[in-house]
């Protein structure tokens, strides 16, 4: 029964990432009423109550139960897209829903990676992982695509996308509340914190994990909330916006389980892939910049897109590798906060724009992927050999 389950808590990770996205299309429908700086920290304030809400919920998890710590999180995925709703022309009210939406996503990627992994155990090795990253992905793209098109051609630009969300959650929620329970409640033991202390101080995972994590969603808003507004896109811009993101997160979802298969048969190779698109990306993004041409979105969104899916799934497997039984949420939570560091390029882009041009930070962050490449190529033990 439990392997048969494991959707349901898939379709709740689907949700919430959709939640989590749906506000990067609206980032040009907002800069109408408010500077362009302010709406930048409004999409980046996401991280400030993810990272947090990352490392407490999966330790909770771990200790508690999934199902405790779901249950919640969906009720608080529907509160954040009803406070941004409300806050169409407020700054202070775009920060505190974004915040909220942070919280929300960072106590569901944690333990419901973990409770999708569990739910497949009885699956090929790497299904659950696989299908944790692909259900968080496809709401990652999915949610962006819609709202770009509700607002772009249906009234209520800043309000019809929030209300669709809160309603799919409604349909979700019941759905993943009585999902089985995988983790019997259990006290925190010096073993347990010694074990969890040895898995994120493994040389692998600071040579590896930590230089590459950021990127994941460095390259993802890339294309997401950095170069739609650089371009000429004419009056279609916020579904020009929502298909970039669209197209850039699934084309992460559509190579992950690609990424899987290269992981298994060579472990790290998945890295190296991720940092050659990453680099690609950014140069081709920097050239978009430069030239203002919509049509070079595609090829950056693909690139810096497959360069998502597969650092994901890179630093998922180290983690997943390094990680005790015990410690499987907490130490993807650990991976999950260094990954949406990456949240914070937008933000630098724009603060950056005043005083040199995008395409000349863009390439200074080509510049750094590849001295982060470098500098994690040094041949590291890994943890099966």
């Amino acid at each position: 029964m439990a392997s048969r389950q494991w959707w349901r808590v898939a379709l709740a990770m689907f949700a919430v990432g959709w939640g989590a996205n749906q506000f990067a299309p609206l980032l040009l429908v907002y800069q109408a009423y408010i500077p362009a700086t302010e709406v930048a920290a409004s999409f980046g304030a996401y991280a400030l109550g993810l990272i947090p809400a990352l490392l407490i919920a999966a330790r909770l998890s771990d200790r508690y139960g999934r199902r405790r710590v779901m249950r919640p999180v969906l009720v608080l995925s529907v509160v954040a897209s009803v406070v941004l709703l409300l806050g169409a022309h407020e700054t202070w009210l775009l920060l505190a829903g974004r915040i909220l939406a942070g919280v929300a996503s960072g106590a569901a990627f944690g333990p419901g990676t973990a409770w999708i992994k569990e739910l497949s155990a009885d699956a090929a090795a790497g299904s659950g992982a696989r299908r944790a990253a692909v259900s968080l992905s496809a709401g990652f793209a999915v949610g962006p695509l819609i709202a770009g098109i509700l607002a772009q051609w249906l009234p209520y630009p800043q309000t019809l996308p929030y209300i669709v969300h809160i309603l799919l959650m409604f349909v979700i929620a019941p759905l993943v509340w009585f999902a089985t329970e995988t983790v019997k409640a259990q006290p925190q033991t010096a073993r347990v914190q010694t074990e969890l202390r040895a898995a994120i101080m493994a040389p692998i995972f600071l040579r590896r994990v930590l230089p590459s994590a950021p990127w994941v969603f460095g390259a993802a808003t890339t294309t997401v909330a950095v170069l739609p507004g650089l371009v000429d896109v004419g009056q279609f811009n916020i579904a020009v916006s929502g298909a970039s993101a669209g197209l850039t997160l699934g084309t992460g979802a559509f190579v992950q389980p690609l990424a899987r298969r290269l992981e298994q048969r060579r472990a790290g190779i998945t890295l190296h892939v991720g940092y050659g698109s990453l680099i690609a990306g950014l140069l081709l993004a920097s050239v978009t910049a430069a030239t203002r041409e919509p049509f070079l979105l595609i090829p950056c969104a693909i690139m810096l897109g497959s360069a998502y899916g597969m650092l994901l799934i890179g630093g998922l497997a180290i983690s997943e590798e390094l990680a005790a039984p015990k410690d499987l949420a907490t130490v993807t939570a650990v991976f999950f906060c260094l990954t949406y560091v990456g949240f914070a390029f937008p933000f630098i882009v724009a603060a950056l724009s005043e005083r040199t041009l995008p395409q000349w930070t863009l390439l200074g962050a080509a510049t750094l992927a590849l001295l982060a490449w470098l500098g994690s190529s040094a041949t590291i033990r890994w943890p099966r050999q």
